[in-house]
């Protein structure tokens, strides 16, 4: 767990120094989980946002896109069940004056339960070697057996605490299990009680009810209230989909690690509306199709897994996650929902208002059902560069082996794409000639000019901030028209014409590549 704690703080640390993440309002000591994108946090995430988009939008006729406004009707929240269960339990140590999710309090401790059972697989792992079948030793280890049904055992008793808003069963649960508070030790706690996440403000200067609004707290119901207005526009057929990139807003008590949960945050969301009855098979469609997207940016299959929902939502029959190992373990960063006819049955109601589609091949009307895909942009963000960033040993100019800090990003994400470097600053017609490279290309993508610093600095910089590729203009560029490619992960270097140059990095970092590996 230290490693992974180091590895986690070195993260932070990277995003803070080479301009990814700051902490929003530093100059006045920080807003608590807020955090802003710097040159190159806003690069790499609007890359994010681009290749979700052109993966559900560009790449599918049936599905299209809308971005709805934050400020929505306040009778849109009460439809959707934010007004009255849009809750987290909340519980406070007596000794610290700490608040915590109680919830998240009994997940730690499932998480404790976890690693046990991790590491005597491992250990068992080492011992047996090639011969090891985990499964069988899952299945027949005393010890791993007793842990696996202890943490069933909690897990259906917090699912079911969680389902049927059972806060006292909730505390029963902290005390039972010997819960401490994280920051004093002491198991001195008070009672859990609901607290609405949600962010209220008010309409103009009327005050009280009639003038509330709250800040959205999910971009789902945006598409839900525009579902006829965008089915007939864009004269779409049973199955589409409306795919929407926006912001949302939780009051978040217990927020934390980094940018995982914020208080302010990104969805990339898409609603596919179909047929009743035909849910379970659109439902096993996007839970494929949204884990082949992950991998085809190079998270590995041992980073990524379903984890089926214990407590389904008051609006789903089925529900999982996509979870990604990040340096604190493996968490939620992608859900696939089946909600069925919830959220348009629920407008219809409230608003009086008919929303249905005419089903020409039954000839009839009905409620469409929907199937979810939702994922976090920030969370997407952090996974990416959780798994990008790496240390590794190379040689140095001198051949002598040295530490380098890169960040494997997938080319077609990265936030510079190319980096055009002179060999040397002080010679005119060195940086005359690199200029002129970097603004031909300047134009096709994202690449930056840098003449600061030994050759050898600066590629450490690029390859500290991800860029792919690294164009050194030299003396013999002044010879034979020809400049020097560096690949950042191979360190493989080669002479390529300078004509040549914008058309195979182009290539190299286009979005296309990703999208024949999806």
């Amino acid at each position: 767990m230290a490693g992974q704690d180091d590895k986690f703080k070195k993260l932070v640390a990277h995003c803070k120094e080479y301009g990814f993440i700051f902490q929003s309002s530093e100059v006045y000591d920080g807003l608590s989980a807020v955090y802003d994108y710097g040159p190159y946090g806003v690069e790499l995430k609007n890359n994010l946002k681009s290749y979700w988009w052109k993966s559900m939008v560009q790449m599918h006729e049936n599905i299209v896109g809308i971005d709805a406004a934050i400020f929505m009707h306040p009778k849109t929240w009460k439809a959707s069940g934010h007004v009255d269960a849009f809750n987290d339990p909340l519980v406070d140590n007596k000794d610290s004056k700490k608040r915590y999710r109680a919830d998240v309090l009994v997940e730690n401790y499932l998480d404790k339960i976890e690693a046990k059972i991790n590491k005597e697989v491992a250990k068992a792992k080492k011992r047996f070697g090639d011969s090891f079948d985990e499964a069988m030793f899952r299945k027949t280890n005393p010890r791993v057996v007793a842990n696996l049904e202890k943490h069933e055992t909690i897990a259906k008793r917090l699912a079911n605490a969680m389902r049927d808003s059972d806060m006292p069963g909730m505390k029963t649960l902290i005390e039972e299990l010997e819960i401490a508070c994280p920051e004093s030790g002491s198991k001195n706690w008070t009672d859990v009680r609901q607290f609405n996440l949600m962010f209220s403000t008010q309409l103009g200067n009327i005050a009280g009810e009639e003038g509330k609004l709250y800040l959205r707290p999910e971009t789902a119901q945006g598409i839900f209230v525009n579902f006829l207005n965008v089915q007939k526009t864009s004269r779409q057929k049973l199955p589409f989909g409306i795919a929407q990139i926006g912001k949302a807003f939780r009051n978040e008590i217990v927020a934390r690690q980094f940018i995982f949960r914020m208080r302010e945050f990104e969805q990339m969301e898409m609603q596919f509306f179909i047929r009743p009855g035909d849910e379970m098979k659109w439902y096993e469609y996007w839970k494929a199709a949204r884990m082949k997207w992950h991998n085809a940016i190079g998270h590995p299959a041992e980073k990524l897994r379903f984890h089926d929902h214990d407590n389904l939502a008051h609006y789903a029959n089925a529900a999982v996650d996509i979870q990604f190992d990040f340096p604190f373990g493996f968490k939620e960063l992608e859900g696939i929902h089946s909600r069925t006819d919830f959220d348009l049955s629920s407008h219809q109601e409230l608003s009086g208002r008919k929303i249905q589609y005419f089903d020409p091949e039954l000839d009839k009307n009905y409620v469409p059902y929907v199937v979810e895909t939702s994922i976090g942009c920030d969370r997407m963000f952090l996974a990416t560069m959780s798994h990008a960033l790496q240390e590794e040993t190379v040689p140095d100019a001198k051949g002598k082996d040295s530490v380098r800090t890169v960040l494997k990003v997938h080319p077609a994400l990265a936030p510079v794409k190319c980096a055009v470097l002179p060999l040397l600053r002080n010679k005119e017609e060195l940086t005359e000639k690199a200029r002129k490279v970097y603004n031909n290309i300047k134009h096709s993508f994202n690449c930056q000019y840098d003449e600061k610093d030994a050759i050898g600095r600066r590629y450490r910089r690029q390859d500290a901030i991800g860029t792919p590729y690294c164009i050194t203009i030299d003396f013999d560029t002044l010879e034979d028209d020809t400049v020097t490619i560096r690949d950042r992960d191979t360190l493989k270097q080669e002479r390529i014409p300078i004509g040549q140059v914008e058309d195979i990095v182009r290539n190299k970092v286009d979005m296309k590549q990703l999208f024949l590996e999806d």
